[in-house]
């Protein structure tokens, strides 16, 4: 190790993490202490742990594809980022985002079919009868409207419950449960408690599911496990879960974002209105230019590993800047620049490695058909209310809109 690694380990910054982005558009003004090639060691301001940050784009892809990083978020090392730290015990079996090989494989293996590009556009239909009757509702209701509570929070919210066999009459109920989890202003008691809650709720639908099985991804993962001998009801429930919570949150919230980036750069919304092929163009520059989700990229080193110029040693943890990688200017030309002409998908707003998004395929297809039949139906669409007085999520771990005035 370096002379200057070990100085800066004896020495970490003081930090918190996730920290405050002060304009929608761009990476929180602290990022750029970070992003000058070399790991930076901190102390985190909210916990007293340290841990190591990377933010180039090519640190953080060689660490989530590095098997000695692992992702388990009950190792004591792995990075705390809400206010009081871990749960006290692990309540779940652990899902697909905190496995680490050789059980990651398996059973992502095992659940992947249900979210290929050819099971989606099965869904395809669906999906659309569902923006349409949304917005057949908010068209008919007052001006202005709140977009999320009209549009981007049912959509994804209908469409992850269809599929996985949950009734969206329990939508409020999971949705203020799952919305507290992500909130890291709240307690480690009301995070537990609402873990809690979500893991009993779910347990009785997959016992539900066990004795009359349906035509949805939960009792076909009963049925297929059940099959190869391997089934338990735990695993499932943990699997239900993370699907139900992460199926719905990041997708409304880039629905809202999305809406909010494109009335705001009138050229690009004319240019997809013109030409909806351009669409999914412009999904990516979305997906690289808010890249909302960024404690996906977080790790902890399972042994000692050379990277970004330092030595981490086994039980330190990473975090991983994955909005500072989306602008690193070493990969994306002008990065503040909100451009849907620039045909990049190796932006890592998904992840990368074995852990990158599995459900990937459906939010782009969701927020495909979403922005075409929006703008398309609502081509007078215009925010009702300034930029800077919006309700933007800062104190989630998924950054989004509370609420979206908008009238026509």
């Amino acid at each position: 190790m370096t002379e200057l690694a070990q100085s800066s380990r004896t020495q970490p910054q003081q930090a918190a993490f996730p920290m405050q982005r002060t304009c929608p558009y761009a990476p929180p003004p602290g990022y750029d202490r970070y992003v000058e090639g070399r790991a930076t060691y901190v102390e985190l301001a909210h916990t007293g742990q340290h841990v190591w940050v990377l933010s180039r784009y090519d640190d953080i892809r060689a660490m989530l594809t590095d098997p000695r990083f692992s992702s388990d978020r009950f190792n004591p090392g792995f990075p705390q980022l809400f206010r009081d730290g871990r749960q006290r015990k692990p309540t779940l079996r652990p899902s697909l985002i905190g496995m680490d090989a050789p059980e990651h494989g398996p059973a992502r293996r095992s659940v992947v079919g249900e979210f290929t590009v050819k099971r989606m556009k099965a869904l395809q239909p669906r999906i659309q009868e569902i923006v349409d009757q949304q917005l057949d509702a908010m068209l008919a209701g007052d001006k202005p409207a709140d977009l999320v509570s009209a549009l981007s929070l049912p959509v994804p919210s209908l469409v992850i419950c269809e599929l996985l066999g949950v009734p969206y009459s329990d939508h409020d109920f999971f949705q203020k449960h799952s919305s507290r989890i992500l909130n890291r202003e709240a307690t480690a008691d009301e995070r537990q408690q609402s873990v809690g809650e979500m893991q009993q709720y779910l347990s009785r639908l997959v016992s539900a599911k066990e004795a009359e099985p349906a035509d949805d991804l939960l009792s076909r993962q009963i049925a297929k496990k059940r099959e190869e001998g391997s089934y338990l009801h735990e695993d499932l429930v943990s699997l239900a879960f993370l699907l139900l919570i992460a199926g719905h949150e990041t997708t409304a919230n880039m629905i809202s974002l999305g809406t909010v980036a494109l009335l705001e750069n009138p050229d690009s919304l004319a240019a997809i209105k013109a030409d909806p092929g351009k669409t999914l163009d412009a999904i990516e520059e979305l997906l690289r230019y808010f890249t909302i989700a960024e404690p996906a990229t977080s790790r902890v080193a399972l042994e000692d590993v050379e990277i970004a110029g330092v030595t981490v040693r086994a039980g330190e943890g990473v975090i991983g800047l994955s909005y500072a990688a989306n602008f690193d200017t070493d990969v994306f030309a002008e990065p503040e620049r909100f451009d849907i002409t620039r045909g990049d998908r190796h932006h890592i707003a998904f992840g990368f490695g074995a852990h990158q998004c599995l459900g990937q395929n459906l939010a782009r297809m969701e927020l495909q058909i979403v922005f075409d039949t929006l703008f398309r139906r609502v081509p007078t669409l215009q925010l009702a209310a300034p930029v800077e007085q919006l309700p933007f999520k800062h104190d989630s771990g998924v950054f989004g809109l509370y609420c979206l005035p908008v009238t026509w």
